[in-house]
């Protein structure tokens, strides 16, 4: 059986690269929902609808490719660890939504 240890310098090396892609997930996460606001308010007010669902799609289709690129590149460990920051900048925008 072979044993897998880390040393002190690699795991800090691991816990640096876990906190750059949390870094990113974050970001890419805070844009996207904080445009899922704007786009709410796009359907909700007068705005037109084709151009509430041009940036709906667009607004996906930069998440999707953002994680597809992240998946290709660099493994599934970075995608996890971005899904990760995606979800808890979620919970900040939320949390930032309920302040008057």
């Amino acid at each position: 059986m072979t044993y897998f240890q880390l040393a002190g310098r690699d795991l800090m090396l691991y816990a640096l690269d876990a906190g750059a892609w949390l870094s990113v997930g974050a970001l890419i996460g805070a844009s996207h929902f904080l445009t899922l606001r704007r786009n709410v308010r796009m359907l909700a007010g007068d705005r037109s609808f084709p151009l509430a669902l041009a940036v709906q799609f667009g607004r996906l289709a930069i998440l999707a490719g953002a994680l597809a690129v992240i998946a290709a590149h660099f493994g599934a460990l970075p995608l996890i660890v971005a899904t990760a920051g995606i979800l808890a900048a979620r919970t900040a925008v939320l949390r930032l939504g309920e302040q008057p």
